[in-house]
Formats: structure tokens, C-alpha cells, sequence
């Protein structure tokens, strides 16, 4: 507008909807090339073209429909555990143009808080300059992600967690958007909303982006989530009705809305929920069903933990109550404690104990560390315990430690101490690029059973 010719600042502020404190400001900055003739504004001549060519919008990318369905066709099923409803290809396509359209992605960094949808691979294809981050719980789909990113040279970078338990530190105050598609409960929207503001670098200029949607026979809990959103210290910028669409959800018209928050503070530790769901084992209301006497009977420990894996679980001889894992808790609690013998108790179909399949690959990946041993409908048909018995020590002694440490100590102790420190770093740079600073206990399963197998 300034290049174009002179403005007042009334004119400024109405066509560009800022603020007029943000208009004065920008003013001042561009002192130097601003040609002031009483009430207007200017660029000067001299000083336009290169305003003109630095600010010039690339053409924008349209969506490949055709690979963002066979994505979708091609995705792992959700977690049986888990109440996920697919979007539909369209529905991806159109929210990686729209962020695309309104937001200034290049250079800037994209949270996708769960991604089963695969946002993540269009948002990128669409705009190569963004970096994309995704935290999701279920392992198989941070594999699909990872796998197609990395053939098509994307910069999307997964990442696990149960947001349950916190995010991963590398990914606190670390992005300038956070698009999550929430479980539609009042304390999934609250918990995923916390660590999305946990996770933005600049509340002032970040944004959160939900997906939500009730129906029109239910306001009152369309209230109720809106009210817990505000209670996160959240406010609206805009509602678009009926932006996504889904295969399912028919009770709310197989449609949600898509919400644009700003943050106004940090507000309470609304992310310090548990219960996500209205049913099953990941609900509110869920506890766990097994008889305790006798589970401590069987182990012949005294304690029975939860399973929190983003800290060190320490003592000697444990015995663990994960009979509300989805899937994959079981590893991540194997990787984080350190104990002599350690039992943990699982669902009867966990994925890992299941088949002779499962059974050797979590066996596999933690053999440097346990000696597993299994043990099917104990305490009760609904139930199983895994044994571990400590086999030896090594990386996966150290898994809350940043991998670039991790792996630079073991390779100088495997040298016998010929590498140096500078020699070692810049071996494990070229190993895991991009990925030094994150802690192993954050990976998705397929990269630690990578690095693992390599090690």
C-alpha cells in the first residue's frame, strides 16, 4: 500500500485491519524511506523496488488430491484404543491450502498435534519452506509419515508422546502454529489446547488451529467446550463452520468447525488431564480393573506405578499397572526404567504380546538392556504381565539424555577412547542429522529400532 502511493492513516489502519498502534510502529521503522507529506504516507521512489521484489508471493502450490488419497487409503486404522474419525482427503487438502493462503508458512515452524489425518504431508508438499513438527501417540502412523517425507524430501520431523504426559522438550515453545483435530470432549479439547499454547514460540504472534464440532441438538456441550477453551486462557479469532468433513462422526453431521485461538496467557495446567475419552480405556471414568493382590502375588513386588515414561522410572525391583495402554506405552516404560527386574502389566491383546511376531520384535529392541520373558491371561484372562530381567547396560541406559550425547559416549567407549569428542560429534551429526538434541525416549518406534540395530 505504501509503495503504491500516498495513504493517511485512517486509510492505512481500515484496509489493513491492523491495529493502529501496529500501523504507527511499522511508520516508525521505515522511517528512512517514508516520504511524510502532512496527513499521508509514502514510500519514496528511490526505495520501492526493492520493497516490492522482497515482499513478491511466490506462486502457490495447489494440493495433489490423487497423492493425498492414496496417503489416506494407505494409513494404518486408529489404535483400537482410541476414538479417532477420518477426514477426508478434500478436508486435508483444504486445510493445507488454507494455511498455506493465510498464513506466511516459509521459514516458519507447523505443529500438527496428532496426525492421523496426515496434515502434515500436504501442508508440506504444499509449501517446501515450512517445517513441519508432529507429535502422535500411535507409532505406525509417525512411520507412514516419516517414510513418504523422507522419499519425497519433505521436512516434516516425528516425534512420540501421550500428550497425557507432556510433550517432548524439544518441542516446548518451539513453533509459530499448532493444528491439532482434538478428541470432541470437553477434556480433550482442554488438553490438547494446553500443549499447543505449551508448544508456541510467541503466544503474541503464534496461533492455535482446532478442529470441533457438536450438534445442533447438543449446544450445551458445544458451550462447555468453548468454555473450557476460554478457562485455558484462549480466545477466538474466528469460527469457520463445517471447514472439515469426515467419514464418520455422523452424530455431529460427519462436519467440525475449524477454530482460530489466540493465546492470552499461559492460563492453568488444563494438560495435567488424564481422561480424554467418553468410553473405554482411555476415558475419564476408566480404571484399571485388575486385582491387585493378585498381581502383587504373582510379581512378589510391593509397588505398583503408573506408567509416566518421560521421566526415569527408578527402584529396583518394579511392578507397573499399564493396563490401559493403547499400544505403545509397553516400550517406552521397558526404555525409561532401569531396574534389576521390572514387570508390567498389559492388556491381554497389547500388539506386542499378541503373535510370535510382536513377542520378538519388542524383545529385539530392548536386548541390550532386558531379558523379556511373557506371560499371557496372568492375572486374569483380561490381562498380561511382561517380565524383564536385566541382561546388561549400554545406550538405552541413558534414553531421557539428549541422542547426540548418548551416541558420541558410546562410540568413543567402542573406540577404546582413539575417537576424540569432536570427531565422535561430528560422526553422530552425519549419523542422525537434525535429530542431536532430541531425547531417544521421543522417537518414533521405527527410528529407535533403526538406531538400535546400528548401534
Amino acid at each position: 500500500m505504501l509503495c503504491a502511493g500516498p495513504h493517511s492513516l485512517a486509510e492505512l489502519v481500515r484496509e489493513s485491519a491492523m491495529p493502529r498502534r501496529g500501523v504507527e510502529e511499522l511508520l516508525s521503522a521505515l522511517d528512512g524511506d517514508l516520504v511524510r507529506n502532512r496527513d499521508t504516507y509514502e514510500i519514496q521512489p528511490s526505495a520501492r523496488t526493492s520493497y516490492t521484489e522482497a515482499f513478491t508471493v511466490p506462486p502457490r502450490r495447489e494440493p495433489d488430491l490423487a497423492v493425498i488419497r492414496s496417503d489416506v487409503d494407505s494409513v494404518p486404522a486408529p489404535l483400537a484404543a482410541l476414538d479417532h474419525v477420518q477426514a477426508t482427503p478434500d478436508t486435508v487438502a483444504r486445510r493445507a491450502k488454507w494455511l498455506n493462503e493465510q498464513y506466511e508458512l516459509s521459514g516458519r515452524t507447523l505443529l500438527c498435534l496428532g496426525d492421523h489425518d496426515l496434515t502434515s504431508l500436504a501442508v508440506a508438499a504444499v509449501n517446501p519452506d515450512v517445517a513441519v513438527l508432529v507429535v502422535d501417540l500411535d507409532d505406525r502412523v509417525l512411520a507412514h509419515i516419516d517414510t513418504r517425507a523422507r522419499e519425497r524430501g519433505l521436512n516434516i520431523r516425528c516425534l512420540h508422546t501421550d500428550l497425557r504426559f507432556g510433550l517432548p522438550p524439544a518441542v516446548i515453545e518451539s513453533s509459530d502454529l499448532v493444528f491439532s483435530d482434538p478428541p470432541y470432549t470437553p477434556e480433550g479439547m482442554a488438553l490438547f489446547a494446553g500443549r499447543g499454547i505449551e508448544a508456541l514460540r510467541d503466544t503474541a504472534s503464534g496461533r492455535l488451529l482446532l478442529a470441533y464440532g457438536f450438534s445442533d441438538r447438543t449446544p450445551a456441550l458445544g458451550q462447555k467446550v468453548q468454555q473450557e477453551l476460554l478457562g485455558i486462557g484462549l480466545a477466538f479469532e474466528a469460527i469457520l463452520p463445517g471447514f472439515h468433513r469426515f467419514d464418520g462422526a455422523q452424530a455431529i453431521g460427519s462436519a467440525a468447525d475449524l477454530y482460530v485461538c489466540q493465546a492470552t496467557s499461559r492460563g492453568r495446567k488444563a494438560a495435567q488431564r488424564t481422561g480424554i475419552y467418553t468410553h473405554g480405556p482411555q476415558s475419564i471414568e476408566a480404571a484399571s480393573t485388575v486385582d491387585k493382590s493378585a498381581l502383587l502375588a504373582f510379581t512378589g513386588d510391593s509397588v505398583v506405578q503408573q506408567p509416566d515414561w518421560t521421566q526415569p522410572i527408578t527402584g529396583r525391583s518394579l511392578t507397573v499397572d499399564a493396563s490401559a495402554d493403547p499400544g505403545p506405552w509397553l516400550l517406552r516404560i521397558l526404555l525409561a526404567c532401569n531396574a534389576e527386574k521390572l514387570s508390567v502389566l498389559v492388556p491381554n491383546n497389547h500388539p506386542d504380546l499378541r503373535d510370535e511376531r510382536g513377542q520378538k520384535s519388542l524383545s529385539t529392541v530392548v536386548s541390550s538392556k532386558y531379558r523379556l520373558r511373557f506371560h499371557r491371561s496372568t492375572p486374569d484372562g483380561k490381562h498380561a504381565v511382561v517380565v524383564a530381567t536385566r541382561s546388561g547396560t549400554g545406550l538405552l541406559d541413558r534414553v531421557h539424555g539428549k541422542l547426540g550425547n548418548m551416541l558420541r559416549e558410546a562410540m568413543i567407549a567402542e573406540s577404546g577412547g582413539t575417537l576424540t569428542k569432536r570427531e565422535a560429534k561430528e560422526l553422530v551429526a552425519a549419523k542422525i542429522p537434525g535429530e542431536t538434541d532430541l531425547r531417544l525416549i521421543d522417537l518414533p518406534r521405527h527410528r529407535i529400532e533403526a538406531l538400535v540395530s546400528s548401534a
